[in-house]
Formats: C-alpha cells, sequence, structure tokens
C-alpha cells in the first residue's frame, strides 16, 4: 500500500519573500546615502535610527512618525 504525497510549492512565496526583502535592503540603503525616502503609505518621511556614542540602546530600525513602515533592524556596534 502507497499513499501519495502531494509537493507543495513554494516558489511563489519565495519570489514574493525575496522581492519584499530586495526593497526593504535597497530603501535601506538609500536611507545610507541620505537620500529622503518617504513612507509609501502616508508619504511622510522616513527616519533610519541607529545606535550612536551617547545612545547604544533602543529599537533601531526604519520608521515614520505615523508608524506605517516600522523595520526594526538588528545592528552589532563594533569598536
Amino acid at each position: 500500500m502507497t499513499k501519495d504525497t502531494q509537493k507543495l510549492d513554494f516558489s511563489t512565496i519565495n519570489k514574493t519573500t525575496a522581492k519584499s526583502f530586495n526593497e526593504q535592503k535597497n530603501l535601506i540603503k538609500r536611507l545610507f546615502k541620505g537620500n529622503t525616502v518617504l513612507c509609501e503609505t502616508c508619504k511622510q518621511p522616513l527616519n533610519l535610527v541607529v545606535p550612536t556614542d551617547t545612545a547604544q540602546t533602543g529599537k533601531y530600525g526604519v520608521f515614520c512618525k505615523k508608524g506605517c513602515t516600522d523595520i526594526e533592524l538588528e545592528l552589532e556596534m563594533v569598536l
């Protein structure tokens, strides 16, 4: 007796995830270069929050004032 197994096709999910990741990566690159990038939802400028010499704790990432965009980053300070 053999069971029929059904293979799951994750190709569409993988493509969507990769596209989203690359879009976020490029957005972060533009912010690191000092470019102004607007939130796609509220059209407010996005803020890049990174650790500084005086403030090395907190939530780091890319945020808009209204909270539509919230990309949290894990950053590590290397001295």
